[in-house]
């Protein structure tokens, strides 16, 4: 837990090899929401080559592409300081290519496994299936209480979790993990930390700031609901929100009327 009277560290990691997207905006807006409570909160940008702090409470990864993905992983290790800032209870949130290095495994520009860090049970695997670009529309499971979130993809891997994971929730636009299912999440438990992946891209906290609350809240070692409600800061989330999943609800999230992640597996149309 992390006592509320200190600083809060959010770290952007190798925001030049995972920065696609405008994933880093994710900390910005980890940071910003602190701010806004009264919770101290600094913001640091860690690139490649550059030692990764253990002392912090919240780490970003975002997405790229293969070559930089596979240089990030062998930079981070499989026990190095991002493991153990886990241990000792720091919270990540792993955006595309940074949930794929998370998992067991992942495949580099030749479609070869390469070891990822083990912070999640997941493998992500090359497949024959279309790459999957378009706007990702996702039932939260109900143990997070969050409302519908929404972001878009473009991966081509597909990411299969493990016996002992727990998926973000279900898709009901898009493609996700490939299996109907969104995201993989950890929860190492007994005073360790926690590290959620997810295919959403947008970047996913400015769209979804109930998410990033339950990142807080989890760094903060409290529950989503005592954390102090944003309305003004969140009106234009909740707007934008509004348009997606009407658009969902009419069928062309993407352009194509009805395309599911069944039509997209079987390549319909």
């Amino acid at each position: 837990m992390t006592d509320r009277s200190s600083t809060v560290a959010v770290v952007v990691l190798f925001p030049d090899l995972l920065g696609t997207y405008g994933d880093g905006g994710n900390g910005l807006v980890l940071h910003r929401r602190l701010q806004w409570r009264g919770i101290a909160s600094d913001l640091l940008e860690v690139p490649s080559g550059s030692p990764v702090p253990e002392t912090a409470q919240l780490y970003l990864l975002g997405g790229g592409e293969d070559a930089p993905q596979t240089e990030a992983a062998r930079e981070l290790g499989t026990d190095g300081p991002l493991h153990r800032a886990v241990e000792a209870g720091a919270v990540v949130l792993a955006v595309c290519a940074g949930m794929q290095i998370c998992g067991v495994s992942f495949p580099d520009n030749q479609g070869r496994p390469q070891e990822g860090l083990g912070l999640l049970d997941c493998v992500t695997v090359k497949t024959d299936e279309p790459r999957a670009v378009g706007e990702l529309l996702v039932d939260a499971d109900d143990r997070f209480g969050l409302p519908p979130l929404t972001g878009f993809e473009n991966h081509g891997g597909r990411t299969r979790p493990g016996p002992s994971a727990t998926t973000l929730g279900g898709v009901r636009a898009g493609v996700g993990n490939g299996d109907g299912t969104e995201g993989v999440l950890a929860d190492h438990g007994d005073g360790r930390g926690k590290v959620l992946g997810t295919y959403l891209h947008g970047p996913a906290l400015a769209r979804n700031p109930a998410l990033a609350d339950v990142l807080l809240a989890w760094a903060l070692g409290m529950a989503p609901a005592d954390l102090a409600p944003l309305p003004e800061a969140d009106a234009e989330a909740d707007a934008l929100r509004a348009v997606r999943l009407s658009a969902a609800t009419r069928g062309n999230l993407d352009g194509v009327a009805h395309r599911t992640w069944r039509d997209r597996l079987t390549r319909r149309s």
